[in-house]
């Protein structure tokens, strides 16, 4: 089977991913809740692609000729759980956009249920973590025996309202860094700058997925994980009256960038940093990218990432994005 299905495609940035896997020509049906058939209807046509309507929790009997599926339904705490679930039991390898820790922790743990079923699960195929993934891995060969590594995203350019909801949803109350190889507590107020390409900017920690996802691609033992947000960034009132997302010219004059920086076992320090389009429109460009590898053969059993799956040159093979070292 070579089929994909996109679920969650009635959303900005589902639909977003639909549209580039129709220009990738892959064979795909689109999905999404029974509520959501007023959005989707159209868009089927539009696409020229059937359409199914189920909710997560009854995902099974509308897999049965699907190949891979790609989750674009946030917020991926309440998606992510039944439609793994449903895909180990199907065989059907799973993807998602989710930036969400939670979703990588559940990655983890049904890791061995998933190769066992001969089922990759891929989180993070698109985003921040696809994004960071290939930053940290090139960085990372700079130096002998990376001992440390420190990484910021910078986000600008607004957010989607169903990311702004999925944020507002996900505030982890417990800021995590990881030390000696085990994740633990840290103080959210050590802000440190970055240069992202303009000067120093200053960031804050967050926990990130890429607190897992780094450490399982290049088994860096202490990594710390930021932020830094452009003034104005984030959505404040109520967050349900927002527009769908931001439009075509407000993405293409809002880049994102990330910053690295690693220290080797030597003492040595190197920093890079990635400069690329707008987050959505990385993400959904690589989401389809990625299912389209997955669906020509690039897979291996159980949780994987995207950069130790397709390599740290993956994020430069989508749309304009380039690594630059400092």
């Amino acid at each position: 089977m070579t089929k994909l299905m996109i679920y969650g495609a009635a959303g900005y940035t589902g639909r977003m991913a639909a549209t580039n896997a129709k220009a990738h020509g892959l064979d795909f049906v689109i999905a999404g809740r029974p509520q959501d058939e007023v959005k989707l209807a159209p868009l089927a046509d539009e696409l020229g692609v059937e359409y199914r309507l189920f909710l997560v929790d009854d995902a099974a009997t509308s897999l049965e000729d699907v190949a891979v599926l790609l989750n674009c339904a946030g917020p991926f705490m309440r998606t992510a759980k039944p439609l793994m679930r449903a895909c180990i039991a199907g065989g059907v390898h799973y993807l998602d956009i989710a930036a969400e820790l939670d979703s990588y922790r559940l990655a983890e743990m049904l890791d061995s249920e998933a190769q066992a079923a001969g089922v990759m699960l891929l989180p993070g195929s698109g985003g921040s973590v696809a994004m960071l993934g290939s930053l940290a891995g090139h960085a990372a060969k700079r130096v002998e025996k990376p001992v440390s590594l420190s990484i910021a995203l910078h986000v600008t350019g607004g957010f989607s309202r169903g990311s702004a909801i999925s944020a507002s949803e996900n505030v982890t109350t417990e800021t995590l860094h990881r030390l000696d190889g085990t994740l633990v507590s840290r103080s959210a107020d050590a802000l440190r700058a970055f240069d992202f390409g303009s000067g120093p900017a200053t960031a804050f920690p967050v926990t990130l997925p890429d607190l897992i996802t780094i450490w399982r691609a290049t088994d860096i033992p202490n990594i710390d994980t930021y932020v830094h947000v452009t003034d104005g960034a984030f959505p404040e009132g109520d967050l349900a009256t927002m527009p769908d997302g931001p439009t075509i010219e407000q993405r293409e004059a809002n880049r994102y960038h990330a910053a690295v920086e690693v220290t080797g076992q030597d003492g040595i320090v190197v920093r890079s940093v990635l400069d690329t389009v707008n987050g959505y429109t990385f993400t959904t460009i690589a989401a389809a990218e990625a299912a389209r590898r997955v669906i020509e053969g690039e897979v291996r059993r159980g949780f994987q990432t995207p950069a130790g799956l397709f390599g740290d040159g993956f994020a430069e093979t989508i749309a304009d994005t380039r690594i630059i070292d400092l």
